[in-house]
């Protein structure tokens, strides 16, 4: 039990990993044996990723339950866990969403065992980059979380042909934004990368709390350039990274395609879990190594914030295909997480109590948006799988039909919409409250996008749900199975329970924030 208790952190992150390995030396045609490995194996770091909740300590200032060992001495790189207030809501919604999705995937029918493996892979590599505090091994699980979502897309995704880049020749749509998602990470990834090399030469290693011990003092020249230069390269490298994998406009085109092309499951975890890698860099590593370069460039990050709340409601409500709506949805409700870490930026000097409600409400929103972006592209898969179609002209009056599945898609449609009570209310009133002070016409402007918010959510619910009855469904299509309701009964269970109580999560995310908020 002590042997378990002093490496918890290890035991979540390597049991998904470990389990895929076990799989491999199982036959692939046991179909319902490695979906039910595979789902139970899941369950493991989810029950302690609960201990580790119940076990945390959120008064206490710093990182907890770390775990450190010398893993590349040649660069002075360590194997270095340990979680916040912040990585653990995170380490808590990557496990439960996990499990959800895994439990979802039992309608994939073709290669399980191979689909199987690869989502235990992915889950191991997001969970390192909440726990890493080497940036060495973060950017190795930065990467490794990659790879398997692009197997996941290419091989189980659509097969609908899309024009490519305006060619008269057609790819399968699966290809295509595969491709594109992997190249856009990539790309962020190499200046991410070579920033992350920049830090380890000026600071002399890659452990994160050395990093920030030494490199606000780091000063002179490197090759002629003065070192507050190079800051400001390295910041824009880092800010370029996390803004791809967010996304923040302009650097959000890739999303849409994958979201439509990905498996259900797929689509899941990478609106839950995935874009929150990238929002948190924002606060694992922006602000607390360049400071003064956060708070200079607010005003753009708030900016950018602003448009992709504008821009994806916009988008959004421009869909005819569900599965986009919900999509560029995710667009949308990014911004707010970016403009409270702009908001918070900004004002930390001047206004903390400004800036810790900013954060605050953007950290839960990153939690909130996971659990209501998941279950939408999973309601969306529901009706998917019954009807063999996405577009939301096809539809109309089918509550009669499947009134279990109406109901929940209204209650989640709701979640997302920000309707008080529900969870995404209180994240979202939070970074307005945090944002306004500091960014009045920005968050003004926004609340443009949170009124076609409330458009594209009505519309897709009237384009599914109400009207006259499309008579082609009747006798095609059923309800909602047990087995789908198990998947997203969790997850409404914790929406409302937020919207009622949030103080349960705030209470941790607050200490944390404002522990990041004395470093700055």
């Amino acid at each position: 039990m002590a042997f378990l208790q002093n490496h918890l952190l290890s035991w979540i992150l390597f049991t998904p990993a470990l389990a895929a390995v076990v799989m491999l030396f199982f036959p692939k045609e046991k179909v319902n044996f490695h979906r039910w490995f595979a789902f139970i194996a899941s369950m493991v770091p989810l029950a302690l990723s609960i201990w580790l909740w119940v076990g945390f300590q959120p008064g206490m200032p710093g990182f907890q339950f770390q775990e450190k060992m010398q893993w590349f001495t040649a660069v002075n790189s360590s194997y270095h866990l340990g979680v916040d207030g912040i990585a653990l809501t995170m380490v808590l919604l990557t496990t439960l969403l996990s499990t959800a999705a895994l439990l979802a995937s039992f309608s994939i029918e073709d290669r399980v065992k191979t689909y199987m493996v690869l989502f235990l892979l992915m889950e191991t590599g997001m969970l390192g980059v909440f726990m890493a505090l080497d940036l060495v091994f973060f950017y190795v699980f930065w990467e490794v979380s990659l790879i398997p979502m692009f197997f996941l897309i290419s091989q189980w995704g659509s097969e609908k042909g899309v024009r490519v880049w305006g060619r008269k020749r057609e790819a399968k749509e699966r290809d295509y934004a595969a491709f594109k998602f992997l190249l856009y990470t990539m790309a962020g990834s190499l200046g991410l990368l070579a920033a992350i090399i920049l830090l380890g030469m000026l600071t002399g290693t890659f452990d994160l709390p050395g990093v920030l011990a030494q490199w606000n003092s780091v000063s002179g020249a490197l090759w002629g350039i003065p070192v507050a230069t190079i800051k400001i390269i390295a910041f824009w490298a880092f800010v370029i990274a996390f803004a791809i994998k967010v996304p923040v406009w302009p650097f959000h085109t890739w999303l849409p395609d994958a979201h439509t092309a990905a498996p259900t499951p797929g689509s899941m975890i990478l609106a839950g879990v995935m874009l929150k890698l990238g929002a948190f860099g924002f606060l694992r590593f922006i602000l607390p190594l360049y400071p003064a370069e956060s708070k200079m460039f607010a005003a753009a990050l708030a900016f950018l914030g602003m448009m992709s709340i504008v821009l994806g409601a916009f988008a959004s409500f421009g869909q005819t295909d569900f599965k986009r709506l919900v999509a560029y949805s995710s667009v949308n409700h990014m911004g707010f997480v970016i403009l409270g870490i702009a908001a918070a930026a900004y004002a930390v000097g001047s206004d903390p109590t400004t800036a810790a409600v900013a954060l605050n409400g953007a950290v839960l929103q990153m939690f909130n948006h996971g659990l209501s972006a998941a279950g939408m592209f999973f309601l969306v898969g529901v009706i998917y799988e019954r009807a063999h179609t996405r577009d939301l002209r096809e539809f109309g009056g089918l509550w009669p039909l499947v009134p279990v599945y109406g109901g929940i898609l209204l209650f989640t449609s709701m979640a997302s919409l920000g309707l008080p009570g529900l969870n995404g209310f209180v994240s979202e009133f939070l970074v307005v409250r945090g944002a306004w002070p500091v960014f009045t016409l920005f968050t003004a402007l926004s609340m443009l996008g949170l009124l076609f918010t409330g458009a594209y959510i009505l519309k897709g619910l009237r384009d599914v749900l109400q009207g006259p009855l499309n008579e082609k469904w009747v006798g095609h299509l059923s309800d909602i199975s047990v087995r789908e309701i198990v998947v997203i009964a969790p997850l409404m269970a914790l929406m409302l329970w937020i919207g009622i109580w949030p103080m349960w999560i705030l209470d941790v995310i607050n200490k944390a924030a404002m522990h990041l908020l004395a470093l700055l």
